[in-house]
């Protein structure tokens, strides 16, 4: 009877100890999904660490030939209208992609959902690159296929664009958005007026619109106020440095 006994004891501790390698398998399983999220997990920490506050002054990443803002800035940027700050951004020596229209009319349509200016793009005009979006083509290489960008206009709107609507060669004289000059900020005029020729024709064009707002003008308001517009443009371009505004994303 004792010995019975004894080799079921024996039996029943060979089948506990047969347990342990049939668990292995699952555990060395798990390890590749774990790593395989870590990439995402750092992405999605990177944007949440983003500043909210800071205006970007570098490019996001390490592609400095395809300089881009961070997303998440673009998408504060674009849901507004922010005309001085499209100023400081195209300032001459900034690190931003320019691109000009390719095409004689476009519609200026914001892709991200924000605002859009009533004033159509024509041929020509300067642009500042936020985010370019390319489309994967299965390997093919067909010249800009469904790619598309998000740019910023010199009156302080976002618009969306194809890649065949625009071109990153410098045309000899671009042209810009009609710049908002009445309701810029004070410290931004202020810089701009530094400018003699400018602060001139900024004189003559309060003198021929008299404070108007809104409604007809007299084509001499019109042409002081185009003349204005082209004189900002040149200045910024030039080197005028305009200082960071108070309204910001």
């Amino acid at each position: 009877m004792r010995h019975s006994v004894a080799l079921t004891v024996l039996l029943l501790a060979g089948c506990g100890s047969s347990t342990p390698p049939a668990e292995t398998p699952s555990t060395s399983t798990t390890a590749p999904a774990a790593e395989s999220s870590a990439p995402a997990a750092a992405a999605d920490a990177a944007e949440a660490e983003e500043d909210p506050k800071k205006i970007p002054d570098a490019c996001a990443g390490d592609n400095k030939d395809a300089c881009q803002m961070p997303k998440g800035f673009v998408k504060r940027l674009c849901s507004g209208v922010y005309p001085e700050l499209a100023l400081m951004f195209f300032q001459k020596g900034t690190p931003w992609r320019r691109a000009y229209v390719s095409v004689k009319e476009a519609a200026p349509f914001n892709g991200l959902g924000g605002p859009s200016s009533e004033e159509k793009l024509t041929f020509d005009e300067e642009l500042l690159v936020l985010v370019e979006r390319k489309v994967d083509t299965g390997g093919m290489q067909v010249s800009g296929a469904g790619s598309s960008y998000d740019l910023l206009r010199w009156d302080g709107t976002c618009v969306t664009l194809s890649a065949e609507e625009v071109r990153l060669t410098a045309p000899p004289k671009p042209k810009h958005a009609t710049i908002p000059w009445r309701i810029l900020e004070d410290p931004t005029q202020n810089a701009l007026l530094a400018n003699e020729p400018l602060a001139k024709v900024a004189a003559e064009r309060k003198k021929e619109c008299k404070g108007a707002t809104m409604g007809a003008v007299s084509a001499k308001c019109e042409k002081a106020d185009k003349a204005l517009n082209d004189l900002v443009a040149d200045a910024v371009r030039g080197g005028t440095t305009v200082p960071k505004p108070a309204k910001v994303p």
